[in-house]
C-alpha cells in the first residue's frame, strides 16, 4: 500500500507540474511535437517511479516518416504512460468534442495536435470522423484501442468499427500493437498497484488501402486476429474472447 501510495503522489506531481507545462507549450507549438516529448517525459516518469520495466519488441516496423493508425489492446490505466514513454514516435490521441470547449485545457489539447471526436449524434460523429481523416491524411498519426475500453479480465475483447471506419477513410496502414503484463499491474476497479514486467510487442504493418467502408470488418478481423495470436504467444494462454 504505501508503495501505491508513493506511485499516485508522484503521478499527481508530475500531472501537476508537466501538464500545465505542455499547454502552455502548446500555444506556441505548430506541430504538437513538442508538448508529446513533454506527456513522454510524464509517462517515462511514471515508470520509473513505478519500477516497471519494459521491453520493446519490433521497433523496425515503425516508420516515423509515414503517418500511421496505432492500434492496441487496452488492459490498464498504465498503457497510457507505457505508450507514451515507450512508443518512440509520435502520435496523437482521439477526444470528445466537448473536452475542446473548456477554456484554456481545450487550446491546449488543440496545441498538442488532439482530434476531435463529436459522438452526440450520428451526423455529428460521421462528420468529425470524416474530419480526422482529413487530418491523418495531412500526416498525423493517431492511437485507438480498438476494443473502446479497458478489459475486465486481461483478456482482449471485441473491437468497436469507428477505428476501422476511421482507417479506410484515411487510407494509411494500421500498426497493431499488443501490450502484455499492464493488467497484472493495476486491474481495471483496483486501486492497488503491482509492479510487473510489461511487453510490448510492435507487429509489421497492415495496408488498408484496398478497404473501404463496406469491407472494412474484414480488415478489423485481420488486426484482431494477429493481436489475438500474438498476445496468447505471449500469454501461453488462450487470453482472448
Amino acid at each position: 500500500m504505501i508503495r501505491t501510495t508513493i506511485i499516485i503522489l508522484w503521478t499527481v506531481l508530475a500531472t501537476a507540474i508537466l501538464g500545465p507545462l505542455a499547454i502552455i507549450v502548446s500555444f506556441i507549438s505548430k506541430t504538437g511535437n513538442l508538448p508529446h516529448l513533454i506527456a513522454r517525459i510524464w509517462g517515462k516518469s511514471i515508470l520509473s517511479v513505478s519500477g516497471i520495466k519494459v521491453t520493446v519488441d519490433g521497433l523496425s516496423n515503425l516508420d516515423p516518416g509515414r503517418s500511421a493508425i496505432y492500434m492496441v489492446n487496452h488492459q490498464s490505466n498504465f498503457d497510457i504512460p507505457v505508450l507514451l514513454g515507450c512508443l518512440p514516435v509520435q502520435f496523437r490521441w482521439l477526444a470528445k468534442a466537448e473536452l475542446f470547449r473548456i477554456p484554456i485545457f481545450g487550446h491546449g489539447m488543440r496545441g498538442c495536435g488532439y482530434i476531435s471526436i463529436n459522438r452526440s449524434n450520428r451526423r455529428s460523429a460521421i462528420e468529425s470522423l470524416n474530419q480526422a481523416a482529413e487530418t491523418i491524411k495531412k500526416g498525423t498519426s493517431v492511437l485507438i484501442f480498438p476494443e473502446g475500453t479497458r478489459s475486465l479480465d486481461g483478456k482482449i475483447k471485441p473491437f468497436k468499427k469507428g477505428g476501422f471506419v476511421l482507417t479506410v477513410d484515411a487510407g494509411v496502414p494500421i500498426i497493431p500493437i499488443v501490450i502484455e503484463g499492464t493488467w497484472s499491474i493495476m486491474p481495471k476497479k483496483r486501486l492497488l498497484i503491482k509492479p510487473c514486467p510489461v511487453i510490448m510487442k510492435i507487429l509489421p504493418p497492415v495496408e488498408s488501402s484496398g478497404y473501404n467502408r463496406k469491407t472494412k470488418d474484414a480488415l478489423m478481423e485481420i488486426i484482431r486476429m494477429k493481436m489475438c495470436d500474438n498476445f496468447n504467444k505471449l500469454k501461453g494462454e488462450q487470453a482472448c474472447s
